[in-house]
């Protein structure tokens, strides 16, 4: 159904797959191709990230809620959910960054130049012949960084401490 909607290339259904499903969904020429893959948990890399954290967290957490009269939600909502935000804003910066700098995704479903991203519009600087616009191409390459900067240092306190934990033990 649609939790198989997974178009990763080589990690999901082949993208001709996806551009079929895609088009039937009206999805073409609109941001839902990019975005709801995204939201599917498609890199296998942040599932494996996310249960490798979670292993990590002891049980005995878990046990001492449960004795103290909480149910599952509470023990997600209090106890799971805030020890686990270092590594959820890992996945999320990774997941931004990477979908940012995609290239491949954007060029296949969107069609129209107003919903170009910023890979697809870098892209418009280069031009067949070799009179590219190398100057503008470079300021714009630049500007470009910023926003995936700004998320990187604003929550640089968290993915630092995501690193810093995930493999420790106990």
């Amino acid at each position: 159904m649609l939790a198989r909607v997974v178009c990763a290339g080589e990690h999901g259904l082949p993208l001709q797959a996806c551009g079929m499903l895609f088009r039937n969904f009206g999805w073409i020429d609109s941001y839902f191709a990019l975005v709801i893959p995204k939201w599917m948990a498609t890199d296998a890399f942040f599932i494996f990230l996310l249960v490798q954290f979670f292993r990590g967290i002891p049980r005995e957490l878990d046990e001492a809620a449960t004795l103290d009269g909480c149910n599952q939600f509470q023990i997600f909502a209090r106890i799971i959910l805030p020890l686990s935000t270092s590594a959820l804003v890992t996945t999320m910066l990774f997941t931004f960054i990477w979908t940012w700098n995609d290239f491949f995704p954007q060029l296949l479903y969107l069609n129209m130049a107003n919903l170009f991203t910023v890979p697809l519009g870098l892209r418009l600087f280069m031009d067949s012949s070799a009179t590219s616009a190398w100057g503008p191409l470079f300021a714009m390459s630049v500007v470009s960084l910023i926003p995936s900067r700004l998320l990187f240092f604003s929550l640089q306190k968290y993915f630092v401490d995501g690193i810093a934990t995930t493999g420790l033990k106990g």
